[in-house]
């Protein structure tokens, strides 16, 4: 068995075509973030990866949309990511390809 410690990892991402990571791949990524309430987090979008995320805790505003815990959202390429954090939160990503440099920051 190996063990490993998710701040050992940039950003909360632990699978994928990057270093370090636990299982090195370009087909997925995988990554476990936490958001404070109120946290800012820059609006972007990807070119090439599509996100399905998990809000495994909190509540938050995506798209004037109010998201719970439990709650499945999937971000499609080109699709801006504006998220609002009304709680601290608690999100599952599996983006899929894992093509590092496919984030794209909105001014």
């Amino acid at each position: 068995m190996q063990l490993y410690r998710l701040d050992d990892f940039k950003g909360g991402w632990f699978i994928g075509n990057f270093n370090p990571a636990v299982l090195s791949t370009h087909r997925f990524e995988v990554c476990y973030k936490y958001h404070k309430q109120g946290e800012v987090w820059p609006k972007h979008f990807h070119k090439a990866g599509t996100e399905f995320n998990l809000l495994v805790r909190g509540k938050m505003r995506m798209h004037d949309q109010i998201i719970e815990a439990g709650t499945i959202f999937v971000m499609m390429p080109y699709e801006i990511a504006d998220p609002e954090f009304l709680e601290d939160c608690e999100v599952l990503i599996v983006k899929v390809p894992s093509v590092p440099g496919d984030k794209f920051e909105v001014k």
